[in-house]
């Protein structure tokens, strides 16, 4: 029987896991720096590009301001990220059973990627979470029309999102607001209201900064779907399963399953979820779980069925939300066990056991793998960083080419590219810079250096 305090303990595990098998010995990854450099006064701030929002960048800035050390970072991550699995489980306390908010947490929380994305400089943990509290405080509302924070909570909650990855408040929004406007008993005006509240107040910065930087938001959207790969139909669910095996991104994704063990769990949670919903559809907890289950589904599928490539970071949110009608699914069949066939339950409670041992295998598995080859990336990189430091490129100084961004920032350079993506330099520029400060031009595969 489930302890009321189910998910703290639940949210103080997750935090400790983080800073025991993640935060040791990580540096900085590719997407991180950019965010971090924004805020850091150890090197001048990378190229921001068009698709990325600053609300990670503002998470961080506490700490990323005060120090360049990247342990007390990836702690204050940590213990906020725990801090903030305990809130977006504890806004659901008076709608689901703690029983099933603890089997949630800890399925979500277990989930090598969510593991791993807790303490880093990303923005998708925290869209899962926002979306789970949003969810939560929306219902609360619905449920108690007297409540006051409960519809400041689904705008704060919408905002965080909005802050963190606008086009994900959009997807988030989409159901919720169809629930509100279908729902007869639901119709309420404020919390529509709140809903676009929260959007707009946490998207204001990213469309203040497309007028001023990319002549509109209409052009910053387009350049964001143009390094996005250009938004379009596109099945990337064999992605997605290719991506389980540790690969945090998978651009392009024409590799080989090596693992099917590592999507055993994926296959099978939309026929839990699926299972969950169905099992409620006659108990008082319907909406609770429909709702999420709903929510979740729509949060997955810009990421399966648009984007042309993979990353397992993508579908946090879903994870979170389907976390809840998994969960109910399980208690209801445990429950119908008990009942209908209790001289079952000495087997089942053997299976169970088995079976989430064996699945937290995987999960730990692949987070180990995945957290081995991020930290002997980060140690290649500080090598690469000192040895320019030996040869004479010290700040101010500029770093260009393939893995500049990560590079210059450690050894405290500006880093520019020439073209792609991130371009912000010409050649001509580049080798006008080159006669006042260090300039340092990487290549790869000996190839020669750009004229």
């Amino acid at each position: 029987r489930a302890v009321p305090y189910g998910p703290a303990a639940v949210a103080v595990l997750f935090t400790l896991a983080q800073l025991v098998l993640v935060v040791p010995g990580t540096g900085l990854g590719w997407d991180e720096t950019v965010y971090v450099s924004q805020v850091s006064s150890h090197a001048p701030a990378a190229f921001f590009s068009a698709p990325r929002a600053r609300g990670i960048t503002y998470l961080a800035a506490p700490v990323a301001a005060l120090t360049d050390a990247v342990p007390p970072l990836r702690v204050w991550l940590a213990l906020l990220s725990g801090a903030g699995l305990f809130l977006a489980l504890r806004v659901w306390r008076d709608l689901l059973p703690a029983a099933v908010l603890t089997l949630a947490g800890g399925l979500f929380a277990g989930l090598w990627v969510t593991l791993f994305y807790g303490p880093l400089v990303m923005p998708n943990l925290w869209v899962a979470l926002a979306a789970l509290f949003t969810t939560g405080c929306l219902l609360r509302a619905v449920r108690n029309p007297s409540s006051r924070w409960a519809p400041a909570g689904v705008c704060a909650g919408v905002a965080l999102v909005a802050l963190m990855r606008p086009s994900d408040a959009l997807w988030l929004a989409l159901p919720l607001g169809a629930a509100l406007l279908l729902v007869r008993s639901w119709r309420r005006p404020l919390l529509l209201a709140a809903l676009v509240a929260g959007g707009a107040l946490g998207s204001a910065e990213w469309i203040a900064e497309a007028y001023s930087a990319y002549g509109g938001l209409a052009a910053r959207l387009s350049r964001a779907s143009e390094i996005q790969g250009h938004l379009a139909p596109y099945f990337s669910v064999d992605d997605h399963i290719r991506a389980l095996g540790g690969r945090t991104l998978c651009r392009p994704c024409d590799v080989p399953w090596r693992n099917p063990g590592t999507g055993v769990w994926w296959f099978a949670l939309p026929l839990l979820a699926g299972g969950g919903a169905l099992a409620a559809r006659r108990t008082r907890h319907r909406a609770e779980i429909l709702l999420p289950a709903l929510t979740g589904l729509v949060l997955a599928l810009p990421y399966l069925f648009l984007v042309g490539y993979a990353a397992p970071r993508f579908l946090l949110p879903a994870y979170a939300l389907l976390s809840l009608p998994v969960a109910h699914g399980l208690f209801r069949l445990v429950r119908w066990v008990r009942e209908a066939r209790p001289g079952l339950r000495p087997a089942a409670a053997a299976l169970s056991v088995t079976v989430l041992g064996l699945h937290l295998g995987v999960q730990f598995t692949v987070l180990h793998s995945t957290v081995s080859s991020f930290r002997v990336n980060g140690e290649r990189l500080d090598r690469m960083a000192a040895e320019l430091g030996r040869q004479g490129v010290r700040p101010p100084c500029v770093v260009s080419g393939p893995d500049a961004v990560r590079i210059a920032f450690r050894a405290g350079c500006s880093s520019r590219q020439v073209g792609g993506h991130d371009g912000s330099i010409t050649h001509a520029a580049l080798r006008a810079t080159a006669e006042t400060r260090p300039v340092a031009v990487l290549v790869t595969n000996g190839a020669d250096p750009p004229p």
